[in-house]
């Protein structure tokens, strides 16, 4: 059966703080790891009232803290806001202290917009022209150092923390053909490409040290409740939350509502509909209806899903009716 994990973005719900965030994130982590799924990802967002993931490789620790078998990692690093040898550094330190347990994801967009982007990376363009040799100076320094190097990581080098590249287009699908790697689509948010973007992958990519043969993650937004029409009210959250982003008023994550009738216009519905085109939201046979269905259509190697939701016992029962489907489509294979 194709395994399970979850994207987190410590959201930060309206009326709470960001350490409620950050010890939601572990309590998530630990309904996950206790469910079975494999990996609990963070995403690196700046300057958003409503996620409290900026400091990423801080609550990978947080979170791997509160857990003992699960993976932590991130979804993603974005790798130009840092010097390379900056994240072998921290992701080395975080291999150290939770050995075979850490994942190390990498994006090139900024996570925040242009004017915090500005903040963090300095030199903008030329940040993002080198990520792929941004991304091979970070393997080596996370590989075996050799006898004669002069720059190293400690801790990272010899860490060999796994490398996996993100994207919503088709340039990471490129390089991670190109260098082996393992890949992971945003089909959460960013629906376009994704077919596509698995095709070039697939056929584009050379077996490397890292990976025999490719191996492709594909993200979900998803919602999981007792009814279909439970699991559509609490997804108002995700949707209003997409809207304020089309309007840039961004602010802490809301709580459901009965309708979004009078809160979108036409237009915003459109694109929050289509940005969501792969969302899975619904009762538990909704819920395997849609990812069977997802799964046929991408032949994707292993799903994550980011489940935005208000309340924290919801998300946590979201989390267990997700394993649930996951059980039945196995047994039922």
């Amino acid at each position: 059966m194709v395994p399970f994990s979850i994207l987190d973005l410590s959201p930060i719900t309206q009326g709470s703080t960001a350490g409620q965030a950050l010890a939601n994130s572990r309590r998530l982590a630990q309904e996950a790891e206790a469910a079975g799924y494999t990996r609990f990802w963070l995403a690196e967002h700046h300057g958003m009232k409503g996620i409290a993931s900026a400091a990423t490789s801080i609550v990978i620790s947080h979170v791997a803290a509160g857990t003992k078998t699960i993976r932590v990692g991130s979804g993603g690093i974005m790798l130009p806001n840092h010097s390379p040898l900056v994240i072998a550094e921290q992701f080395g330190t975080l291999a150290a202290l939770y050995p075979g347990r850490i994942d190390l994801g990498l994006g090139r967009a900024p996570g925040t917009d242009m004017r915090t982007a500005s903040a963090l990376r300095r030199n903008m363009e030329a940040s993002a022209n080198n990520f792929r040799n941004d991304v091979v100076e970070l393997q080596a320094l996370l590989g075996p150092a050799d006898a004669d190097q002069t720059l190293l990581a400690v801790p990272g080098a010899d860490s060999n923390v796994p490398i996996w590249l993100l994207g919503s287009s088709h340039y990471s699908a490129h390089l991670a053909g190109m260098l082996g790697l393992p890949f992971a689509f945003a089909s959460h948010f960013a629906p376009d490409m994704l077919l596509s973007a698995l095709e070039i992958y697939r056929e584009r990519f050379t077996p490397s040290e890292y990976l025999d043969k490719p191996y492709a993650m594909v993200g979900i937004m998803g919602v999981a409740a007792d009814t279909d029409a439970e699991a559509d009210y609490l997804f108002t959250s995700m949707q209003q939350s997409f809207v304020a982003l089309r309007r840039n008023a961004r602010g802490q994550f809301p709580p459901p509502v009965e309708s979004m009738d009078g809160l979108w216009s036409d237009q915003e519905q459109i694109f929050v509909d289509h940005a969501m085109t792969y969302a899975v939201v619904g009762g538990p046979e909704t819920i395997r209806t849609k990812i069977a269905r997802f799964l046929d259509q991408t032949a994707a190697d292993e799903l994550i899903i980011s489940m935005p939701i208000f309340d924290m016992d919801a998300r946590l029962k979201s989390v267990r009716l997700f394993a649930a489907a996951q059980q039945q489509m196995q047994k039922a294979a």
